[in-house]
């Protein structure tokens, strides 16, 4: 991917995609003073909402969370024009121009920002998911006591739903295929440190089985078995809605958008942000979005990267967060895999939680927190330098130690 040519500042960009990236594009932008023509495209007719609440909050908040209130961007007055329920279908080159195509009609501009987020995987048509507004109320209204709710996947979105139902008194059964919940998040070592969590709250877990059906209220796993239930969630994950790329970009139409550090895609004049892209970053090599401190914080990047200013020497560490079954879990920085050579994983058992130390060599690349805020703040602050902190090896392994007395010197 070409990543320094010269490029000039655009008179048009049009921004697609209604939600957190896409509106914090658009502030961005305007905060950095492009004053050339910005429109903004959505394909859901509600302005921009938070969507960790969506499961988060599934039975508490019975309307999303405005990000114009939350934030304080309105995009009537950041955008020259608004057009929400206004789906991209299409991009095509026309000249040094991009021409958008949409259900509506076509736009023209000279830089297009994808931020259009991803989509559910839905392999069984009778299993409902969440993934917007409409899926929450939908599911809201079925997630009630007296039901029993089946969860297939015990991922973010699984253990959130399943906490959230159970502390309502209703009656969980998740069902994983893995051998741990969040192996894939977190290799199976770590994700075992949570199974425990369903046991606390009441929900029945089953890993290592593998659904091949859903009819009705009806799972069938692939032994055979059935396990019946009144709403059937699925949670199996997401996948990057690229779809309307495809004739611009076929390779970059079945998958994420591999993007340089400011958001800069291969092709001319298109960038990408969120869920949407794998995002080169200063320490942790390529990203992928799908997390909201990637959709709240990258398009900084991204609106640089168009206007031709410098990228700051730093940057914060890509982070995720969870609230599920009782217990906030942050995830920062790069997670070694389990076997990688050269690497090693420190645990640190703290009065209230736990934490996970993921090192290549000695130096400090990412961690896994669970009910420690001291800890996420000091490993948030460790990883945002211009380089990476090495650690003293038996004062990290050392819970007492605050980490900062652990750093060695450079």
């Amino acid at each position: 991917m070409t990543t320094d040519e010269p490029l000039g500042v655009p008179d048009r960009v049009v921004v697609v995609g209604g939600g957190l990236a896409g509106l914090r594009t658009l502030a961005e932008l305007r905060g950095l003073g492009f004053a050339g023509e910005l429109t903004w495209v959505g394909s859901e007719t509600r302005p921009a909402y938070d969507r960790p609440p969506l499961s988060k909050e599934l039975l508490s908040r019975a309307e999303p969370l405005w990000l114009a209130e939350d934030l304080g961007h309105d995009h009537l007055e950041l955008a020259d024009a608004v057009h929400l329920g206004r789906a991209a279908s299409g991009i095509r080159r026309a000249g040094d121009a991009l021409v958008l195509t949409t259900d509506e009609g076509e736009l023209t501009a000279d830089a297009v920002v994808a931020a259009t987020g991803s989509v559910p995987v839905r392999p069984w048509p009778d299993a409902v998911a969440l993934h917007n507004a409409d899926d929450a109320a939908h599911l809201r209204d079925q997630v009630r006591p007296g039901r029993h709710v089946i969860v297939i996947g015990a991922g973010w979105i699984g253990a959130e739903v399943a906490g959230v139902a159970a502390a309502a008194g209703i009656r969980v059964t998740v069902l994983e295929a893995g051998s741990a919940p969040l192996w894939r998040q977190l290799g199976e070592a770590t994700g075992e440190r949570t199974r425990e969590w369903y046991t606390t709250a009441g929900v029945e877990l089953r890993t290592d089985v593998i659904v091949t059906d859903v009819a009705g209220g009806t799972v069938t796993l692939d032994d055979g078995t059935e396990v019946s239930g009144d709403v059937v969630l699925s949670a199996v994950g997401v996948r990057p809605a690229t779809g309307w790329l495809a004739d611009l970009a076929p390779t970059l139409a079945s998958g994420h958008l591999p993007t340089d550090r400011a958001g800069r895609t291969s092709v001319p004049g298109l960038w990408a942000v969120g869920d949407i892209a794998v995002r080169e970053t200063l320490h942790f090599g390529p990203v992928p979005g799908g997390h909201w401190f990637t959709a709240l914080r990258d398009p900084a990047l991204v609106a640089a990267g168009i206007l031709g200013l410098p990228l700051p020497s730093t940057e914060p560490a890509p982070e995720v967060f969870s609230d599920q079954l009782g217990h906030h879990l942050e995830v920062l920085g790069r997670l070694v895999r389990e076997g990688e050579p050269g690497t090693r994983r420190i645990f640190r058992a703290g009065e209230t939680g736990w934490s996970e130390l993921h090192l290549s060599g000695q130096r400090l690349v990412g961690a896994v927190v669970v009910d420690l805020p001291r800890e996420v703040a000091a490993i948030r602050k460790l990883l945002r330098g211009e380089s990476l902190p090495s650690l003293d090896l038996a004062l990290a392994a050392d819970p007492a130690t605050p980490l900062r007395s652990a750093v060695l010197p450079t």
